[in-house]
């Protein structure tokens, strides 16, 4: 008796756990804020624009470039997914030429979602571990990322 009493404790502890890790529920149209396109400086003369289509069939994408003075400098595409009851984000980089950046795509699940916010949280290897896409007012778009090499902000306006 007092062991099955131990292995429901278990089973139920286990299974609060695994609850408290779930991804929060949501679907692309909490994201649709993010619909637009995007610009601000990225020192060095670069800049760098993001532009978000509305969501639409399950999913929301965008196209982003950071552009040197002369020429783009990097072309990434974001692709953000109805997985189950909540979203995944898709993320890769190429150089020019559509030359794939070191470390390839990368999955971030959802981490948490808000009025105007979303976190997401890497899933396996990559360069980010996080990322967090925020518009503080109507015209400012912000993203906050958090790689090995350390933590950076980026402030875009619309465009």
């Amino acid at each position: 008796m007092l062991r099955g009493m131990r292995g429901a404790m278990l089973a139920t502890v286990c299974g609060a756990a695994i609850a408290a890790v779930a991804a929060p529920k949501a679907t692309v149209q909490d994201l649709a804020w993010m619909t637009g396109s995007w610009a601000g400086p990225m020192g060095g003369g670069q800049v760098l624009e993001e532009n978000w289509t509305a969501p639409r069939a399950g999913s929301i994408a965008a196209v982003v470039r950071l552009l040197g003075q002369d020429a783009p400098s990097m072309v990434e595409l974001i692709s953000v997914e109805e997985e189950g009851d909540s979203l995944v984000l898709h993320i890769q980089q190429w150089d020019p030429g559509f030359s794939p950046r070191p470390g390839g795509a990368q999955k971030l699940k959802l981490h948490a979602v808000g009025e105007n916010r979303v976190a997401w949280e890497a899933v396996g290897e990559g360069g980010m571990r996080s990322l967090v896409y925020a518009r503080p007012a109507p015209d400012t778009f912000t993203i906050d990322v958090d790689t090995a090499d350390g933590q950076f902000h980026i402030e875009l306006k619309a465009q």
